[in-house]
């Protein structure tokens, strides 16, 4: 199949209206008039199940953000995994995200001009072992993602667009990239390389942050949880100002890399162990569920760790709980989703750049990331100014001149 050939229909996907997806994640009934809908579509043959969850409503002509993840093994065999329910939680993330940007003035030249139409969104899809990227029946695997693509778009009336997410990398072939293969095939898969701007503005969020609580990044020991692409564009970059850093990481591999820097690390066996180590920072950057509720216990109880910041997905999982927890520990947290909104930002650029045929230009996403360091900065004195009573995204909207009335406020 070529980009130019016809696509088959596949079989018609179960759909979850919002009253559906709210009986899954209850807390959706705090997004003011929002709801997420998810379009469940299964080959019958291969027993591959792929998600789509969005937030645009059918026949909106929205822009559903969100990357497409492949689920790894190490997701399909955690816990109750579920394609509609991994991709619901990551769509609320996604509008997170779509939101943070809106409240603090930032993306590209082309996104800024179409903030109204975006929507956040997420693809999961459950292969089987001989189907993922690098194995056998990797191409008919994305084949079948293409198809369901193409269909959603026109059973459901809205615009897909996703990028890079968990289990994409080099196909059985040797040579192909399963990014460049949709891309090929579907209008709406991106191929940038997200992870610099994503992490170029965590940088910034940690730098504002640091600074904040009056601690210069040259003096400063952070902790990096998960260094894949992200983590090591922020490990890159504070060592550009000589801070000192520990890292965990679950890749031997990339564990001698980072040995190699003379940076101290660890694996995930020895994570209570990364935690007792004096830090002051703590930038969280893995697969998800890093600051579980033993983390966040281990980091309200260190007299030294003051901020914690990233861009994993589900950092906490669905537990808003940990948030307050780090507050009334007098930590600064900000969430997740507002420092990975770059990751977002840059994919949707390079899709508008696709369909308005100009060219894409990705130095101007690392200049937009660097926007994020002044608020954060402002966002963290204002919380320490006002004894922790504040959560730091509501000072976030105040510093921005936002009034108090987020679409997820409780």
């Amino acid at each position: 199949m070529t980009a130019s050939s016809p696509v088959a229909r596949p079989a018609a996907p179960i759909t979850l209206q919002p009253a559906d997806t709210a009986v899954l994640f209850p807390e959706l009934a705090r997004y003011r008039g929002a709801g997420v809908w998810v379009y469940r579509y299964t080959d019958a043959a291969t027993g591959w199940r792929l998600s789509i969850a969005t937030f645009a409503a059918p026949g909106s002509g929205k822009l559903s953000l969100g990357g497409f993840r492949i689920a790894t093994e190490e997701r399909t065999s955690s816990p109750g995994f579920d394609t509609d329910r991994e991709a619901v939680g990551l769509a609320m993330g996604m509008e997170e995200k779509v939101y943070w940007s809106r409240v603090m003035g930032i993306g590209g030249p082309l996104g800024l001009r179409h903030t109204g139409r975006i929507v956040g969104g997420k693809c999961v899809l459950q292969p089987t072992p001989d189907a993922r990227v690098g194995q056998p029946r990797d191409r008919e695997l994305l084949d079948f993602a293409v198809r369901c693509f193409h269909d959603v778009e026109a059973r459901a009336g809205f615009s897909v667009a996703t990028g890079q997410d968990l289990g994409h990398g080099v196909m059985s072939d040797g040579v192909t990239t399963s990014l460049a293969y949709l891309h090929a095939r579907f209008a709406g898969s991106v191929i940038a390389d997200t992870s610099g701007p994503t992490g170029e503005g965590n940088y910034h969020v940690l730098a504002g942050m640091l600074r904040g609580v009056d601690v210069s990044i040259e003096r400063a020991t952070v902790g990096l949880v998960g260094c894949g692409n992200v983590g090591m564009h922020v490990l890159e970059r504070l060592r550009e100002r000589g801070a000192a850093m520990l890292a965990l990481e679950s890749s031997a591999q990339r564990r001698d890399e980072i040995a190699d820097l003379a940076i101290p690390t660890f694996a995930p066996a020895e994570k209570a162990e990364f935690l007792r180590r004096p830090m002051d920072a703590l930038v969280v950057n893995a697969s998800g569920g890093s600051l579980d509720a033993a983390t966040i216990e281990a980091i309200a109880a260190s007299d030294r760790l003051k901020v914690v910041c990233g861009s994993e997905n589900l950092a906490m999982g669905r537990d808003a709980a940990g948030s307050d927890a780090l507050r009334l520990a007098r930590k600064v947290y900000a969430p997740t989703e507002l420092a990975g909104m770059m990751g977002y930002l840059t994919a949707v650029e390079e899709y508008l750049a696709r369909v308005d045929g100009v060219p894409f230009d990705i130095g101007a996403m690392m200049v937009a990331a660097r926007k994020l360091e002044a608020p954060c900065y402002e966002a963290t004195r204002h919380v320490r100014e006002g004894d922790f009573v504040m959560r730091f995204e509501d000072a976030v909207r105040v510093v921005c001149g936002r009034p108090l009335d987020r679409i997820t406020a409780p």
